[in-house]
């Protein structure tokens, strides 16, 4: 039986409709604290280190996001705040319609399987992304208050390009939670898978990573080490965001081998460079595009196998 009318029939009303559940939620109240929070605390920690900085710096108010202090917004973002807030949105998104037993009834109307779950999806990410703007906003704006500088406009770009990064990252996480909400009947069987998930490649696939790297390499010298040990360590959607972050935030890095082997204590320095000097941002953004590429390949393998298993589940009154 072939279905009549376009497959997103109904997409409008759906997003729109899931738009107006989170925000008249008691989500949208703690997404502000949290939003709030979260810039006062990184702009009130950040500020101090900057003034004491040489006023030279080019890019000064970038620090405001990477080296300012040791509780930095991409680290807040990449460890904590973007994957429980996109988890938070998407874990009953589908299991909520089932054991509201209402999943039948919206079927029921003239709206296909497709409009529906693209709808969802469309309205957790328009949640993220309003979520994520504010957050922005207010980080710059506290900042300028601050500093009492403005930002030049490769500050305002690169400042542009990490927002832009974060929503892909929300968007990862919240299509896996979508998935595991499609999986599991049970909400709270799909937040615990989801942050289990979480945990695991935050915190521990980390640490696991450079042991099976290990355990595998066949190179001897420390480069071809560090090489295998970030390959296993791309797995992970965090290590991705955080290094394309820490190429377009900071100038001065050239690569991510570079940024590794800071962490090590250890310098790399390329033929024909000049240590310290900045690159463009272009060139920035050249160097983690495989990392772009792959965050965002994930965000949309994720959303695919979801589309596929909620095409094929059975739907019961």
């Amino acid at each position: 039986m072939r279905r009549e009318g376009s497959a997103l029939h109904g997409f409008g009303v759906v997003t729109l409709k899931e738009i107006a559940d989170h925000f008249s939620s008691i989500l949208v109240v703690v997404l502000v604290v949290l939003v709030t929070a979260t810039a006062i605390v990184v702009v009130s920690l950040g500020l101090a280190p900057i003034k004491e900085s040489t006023a030279e710096d080019p890019f000064l108010f970038l620090l405001l996001f990477t080296r300012s202090s040791p509780l930095t917004l991409p680290l807040l973002l990449s460890a904590f705040l973007v994957p429980l807030l996109a988890i938070g949105l998407g874990f009953d998104a589908v299991s909520g319609e089932h054991n509201r037993r209402t999943l039948s009834r919206i079927l029921s109307q003239p709206i296909y399987r497709d409009a529906l779950l693209f709808g969802k999806f469309a309205a957790g990410l328009f949640t993220l992304t309003v979520t994520f703007i504010v957050l922005w906003l207010l980080v710059i704006g506290l900042g300028l208050w601050g500093l009492g500088i403005p930002p030049n406009a490769e500050e305002m770009a690169r400042a542009l390009i990490l927002l832009l990064i974060t929503i892909v990252y929300g968007a990862f996480w919240f299509a896996l939670a979508l998935l595991f909400s499609i999986v599991f009947r049970s909400a709270a069987a799909a937040v615990l898978v989801s942050l289990g998930v979480w945990l695991f490649v935050t915190f521990l696939w980390p640490s696991f990573a450079p042991y099976i790297a290990n355990a595998v390499s066949g190179s001897g010298d420390i480069l071809g080490l560090l090489e295998t040990q970030q390959v296993f360590a791309r797995l992970s959607p965090v290590v991705l965001y955080n290094e394309i972050v820490a190429i377009v935030l900071d100038p001065s890095v050239r690569s991510t081998q570079q940024s590794m082997l800071a962490g090590l204590g250890l310098a790399l320095i390329e033929r024909g460079s000049i240590p310290g000097a900045p690159i463009p941002l272009l060139q920035s953004v050249l160097i983690v595009w495989p990392q772009i590429v792959g965050l965002v390949a994930g965000s949309i393998l994720l959303f695919v196998i979801a589309y596929i298993v909620f095409q094929r589940q059975e739907v019961r009154a």
